[in-house]
């Protein structure tokens, strides 16, 4: 199962992300619940430099992607929430592969 995490402060704007795991929909190479999954974190992950102006750190390793702002702009705000609705969307069609949940963000 893949698990992301939306790192905010309670109530507030969403500051970064971590999938983490893989979602053991298909056999490697052939599984397309990944495949939309890391397509929609690597391109959240690019438009945050490319539309919003803001330069991410990036954590990524194996099974697991980590992008985090210090500080963000209106279109950041706007990415996380295509991107919170993105993976919303893909919980709802695979729930046995995706966990979609709110955490505060690491210290």
């Amino acid at each position: 199962m893949t698990t992301v995490l939306l790192y905010r402060q309670t109530g507030s704007a969403i500051t970064g992300y971590r999938v983490s795991g893989h979602t053991g929909f298909a056999p490697s190479g052939q599984d397309i619940v990944c495949s939309a999954v890391s397509f929609l974190s690597i391109t959240c992950a690019n438009a945050l430099e490319t539309v919003a102006g803001l330069t991410p750190t990036v954590l990524e390793q194996d099974g697991l992607l980590e992008v985090r702002l210090t500080q963000g702009n209106d279109r950041a705000n706007t990415i996380f929430r295509v991107f919170e609705q993105g993976m919303k969307d893909l919980e709802a069609a695979y729930p046995k592969h995706i966990r979609l949940k709110d955490s505060e963000p690491p210290k």
